[in-house]
């Protein structure tokens, strides 16, 4: 028996020159398929081994009063007499005795920062700690010391008495990380001990609006409750950054979190083991965030800068000739790239040094030098005014000068401008949007955000504000409840 020969069906010769110029971009590629595969790293625990022993674990009491019984199953509620004997309650006379003090134990992390026992950690891991307890990786506990806090960048320097020399760590350059470079953490993370996560810089000068000194690395390494005060380093084992918050709204991790750059820590540490404080630098201004909508009215070709809305009489920038609705865009030869740059560049200037800045006026640039005061009280005091408002309301807020109104096309000549809202604020919930011009609150005249402090200052939580506020042209009555 004969088989059959089999048979093929003819194919154009289109798809087989398709398949063979394919191929030959795929080799084309190659070189720098490899180039990215030999620049990941096959594993982080050699440098994990490495600086493991640079990061301590640390525990802390604070005594605080309790606010009722621990036994108090009703939540405050009215109980019945029997229910109170059965389970032993006090009787709601015994309720309105002083409240008992309780101890509470809380965790975080630090990292040795020299051979003699100095570890930095948050500010908000060791505030109101009536003890500290540092845990090395062989075991060892000391006691530690406050040298000094600051509560403006949340950190903290420690001292300890070690038997031995200790391992430290080495700073490395935050402001050469790039998005995308990889990172890793070590930290106490819901108290176990020399966790270990990795990832890459998500993001970097990162504000989260609570507080003026804020330029963060944003990293997708895994930060949690217990991280606090732990380093974040590069792959060349040099601290770039120290973990401080996660954004979640379930208190775990999501891949959000959050670190202050190492070049900025250096500088608070340094002024910690020093003086004991921090002192900052003052230029006298104002400012906020340059939208593409005011790029282009003040003619700038893209949205990078602070933008001045006030100058402080007498202030340094005063009496450099810095005005309203100049737009800064350089401080020492660094671009200000976005506004929270320009606080910090401003705050580590020593005080009594100079200062170059570079500006924007009226679409002509201009460098003028500045001499750099010291930040006092009373700076700081409006400062902390501003922060306050937009964490009771969510709410940041602008004067309205005169070449703000007329880059946004404004006949108005008084007023608070809104230039921004938090999500899910009191604020949001109100209706009010960035773009909004205040005229009134509860019904009287605002000229400026000094007048809208001064009638919000006192005001109780939950009590209701009025704002009369306007709008593509037309005015409109909002009311907000404060937190």
């Amino acid at each position: 028996m004969i088989s059959p020969v089999p048979t093929f069906p003819r194919r154009h010769p289109a798809p087989i020159l398709l398949a063979f110029l394919l191929m030959g971009l795929l080799l084309a590629t190659l070189p720098g398929l490899t180039w990215a595969v030999s620049n990941a790293p096959a594993t982080f625990a050699d440098l994990a081994d490495k600086l493991s022993p640079t990061v301590v674990n640390i525990y802390t009491t604070q005594t605080v009063k309790a606010s009722r019984s621990p036994h108090d199953m009703f939540n405050g509620q009215d109980i019945p007499e029997p229910f109170r004997r059965f389970f032993g309650l006090p009787s709601p006379n015994e309720q309105d005795q002083p409240q008992r003090e309780q101890k509470r134990t809380s965790l975080g992390s630090g990292v040795i920062i020299s051979k003699d026992g100095y570890i930095v950690t948050n500010n908000h891991v060791v505030e109101n700690a009536d003890s500290i307890n540092v845990r090395l990786t062989n075991f060892e506990e000391y006691d530690a010391k406050i040298i000094g806090r600051d509560p403006k960048t949340d950190l903290a320097l420690l001292k300890i008495a070690p038997k031995n020399g200790l391992p430290a760590i080495a700073f490395g350059d935050s402001d050469k990380l790039r998005v995308g470079d990889w990172v890793m953490a070590i930290g106490n993370p819901f108290g176990f001990e020399q966790t270990v996560t990795a990832g890459i810089v998500s993001g970097k000068g990162r504000s989260l609006g609570s507080g003026p000194y804020e330029n963060f690395i944003q990293t997708d390494a895994s930060i949690n409750p217990g991280n606090s005060g732990g380093p974040l380093y590069n792959l060349m084992g040099e601290m770039v950054g120290i973990n401080t918050a996660i954004y979640s709204r379930s208190g775990g991790n999501i891949g959000i979190g959050f670190a202050i750059p190492a070049n900025m820590a250096k500088n608070v540490i340094n002024q910690l083991k020093e003086h004991g404080t921090v002192v900052r630098g003052w230029l006298g201004v104002m400012i906020q965030p340059v939208t593409p909508e005011l790029a282009a009215q003040f003619k700038l070709e893209r949205p990078i800068g602070a933008l001045v809305g006030e100058v402080s009489p007498g202030s340094p920038a005063e009496k450099a000739g810095i005005k309203a609705g100049d737009v800064i865009v350089e401080f020492n030869g660094k671009e200000i790239s976005q506004m929270s740059m320009l606080p910090n560049l401003v705050a580590e200037t020593p005080v009594g040094g100079k200062a170059d800045i570079t500006l924007y006026r009226k679409g002509i640039l201009k460098k003028i030098p500045v001499i750099i005061a010291k930040l006092n009280e009373e700076q700081l005091a409006a400062s902390e005014q501003a922060d306050s408002l937009n964490k009771s309301l969510g709410l940041e807020v602008q004067d309205l000068t005169p070449e703000i109104a007329a880059a946004l096309g404004i006949t108005d000549k008084h007023g608070v401008l809104v230039t921004g809202v938090e999500p899910y604020s009191p604020a949001a919930y109100a209706g009010l949007r960035k773009g909004d011009l205040i005229l009134e609150v509860n019904q009287k005249p605002v000229r400026d955000v000094k007048d809208l402090l001064n009638e919000l200052k006192g005001k109780k939580a939950k009590s209701t504000v009025s704002f009369f506020i306007k709008r593509d042209g037309r005015t409109r009555f909002l009311g907000l409840r404060l937190k």
